[in-house]
């Protein structure tokens, strides 16, 4: 039980504390990519710091939902940190990591996102609302599909359980079908985390945003709540990629030393991720709106087409 506990805090402390960062080095690796110094990867901890010590400035058409939505995010993204194997195969949360749960957390978040953007009764946080639901509604099955795929695999729908599988049985995890759940979670981790060629979080033009619409009448402490989740959600993601399809270096003990071992397994993994996503976002341009369901559709069918290889390739 307290070991447990324990492997929960730090747990909890790795994605809370090393969202920024992971958020900051992406920064830092697109600039320096295209030729700009950039900024420090330890800038996100700077700007939280200077927002929490801002004051709030509330709209006076909102209601308790526009003041609960911070906290409804972070709370969210902490409670799927406890389900998702960060470090070990079996998360703190084991009983109830299943990726079911996990959806539904992502998409309470985005549901009270979206609450809040319509809760101001601005026009750009309406029409960054509409969209953000309509990415969910394309994205969210996608997740489901491809990891119900790796889950007829693994012969369970508990995270720890597949993780735990694909390492022990290599010849698993190199089927060519993971590869295509691993292209299409890989697409919607960029469109439900605003990266591109989906949104483009440096942006604020009003007809291109999506996420930066729906948080514009946050200020201070709610906006660095929000910011702080949004890289959360990123780190999570991440996390999900590299640990379902790539799942060795991850601890089966609780120890200080597997713990250890397994955390700088996931560096290693999330370096790389964070690399291939600098790579891509400077790359390629942002999509038309109208652009973004054909890719979230291909996702989908990259998603089905590795589920219905589990019943036609033996």
């Amino acid at each position: 039980m307290i070991a447990t506990l324990a492997l929960a805090v730090v747990q909890i402390a790795i994605v809370a504390f090393g969202a920024p960062l992971l958020v900051g080095t992406l920064r830092t690796l697109k600039a320096r990519l295209v030729g700009r110094q950039g900024p420090s990867p330890w800038q996100p901890y700077a700007d939280v710091r200077k927002l929490l010590a801002k004051e709030v400035v509330v709209s006076t058409t909102t209601s308790w939902v526009f003041r609960a939505t911070p906290y409804a995010l972070v709370a969210t993204l902490l409670t799927a940190a406890l389900i998702v194997p960060v470090m070990t195969v079996r998360p703190p949360l084991a009983f109830a990591g299943n990726i079911i749960l996990l959806v539904y957390l992502f998409m309470l978040g985005t549901f009270f996102l979206a609450l809040a953007g319509l809760d101001a009764g601005s026009a750009f946080g309406g029409m960054g609302s509409s969209r953000e639901v309509a990415v969910a509604a394309l994205a969210e099955p996608t997740v489901v599909v491809a990891v119900f795929a790796l889950a007829l695999r693994a012969e369970s729908i508990d995270l720890g359980r597949i993780v735990e599988r694909f390492a022990g049985e290599p010849w698993l995890a190199a089927n060519p079908a993971h590869l295509l759940a691993f292209a299409a979670l890989f697409i919607v981790m960029l469109a439900e985390t605003g990266r591109l060629p989906v949104d483009n979080p440096a942006t604020h033009l009003e007809l291109t945003m999506i996420h930066e619409a729906m948080v514009l009448e946050y200020s201070g402490r709610y906006l660095a709540l929000v910011e702080w989740a949004s890289a959360m959600k990123l780190f999570v993601f991440m996390t999900l990629l590299a640990n379902l399809f790539v799942p060795w270096g991850l601890a089966e003990a609780t120890g200080p030393i597997p713990v250890l071992s397994g955390a700088l397994a996931l560096a290693a993994k999330l370096a790389v991720l964070t690399a291939a996503v600098a790579l891509l976002e400077t790359a390629v341009a942002k999509l038309r709106l109208f652009r973004v369901p054909e890719l979230l559709a291909g996702s989908f069918a990259l998603a089905f087409l590795s589920l219905m290889a589990i019943f036609v390739v033996r």
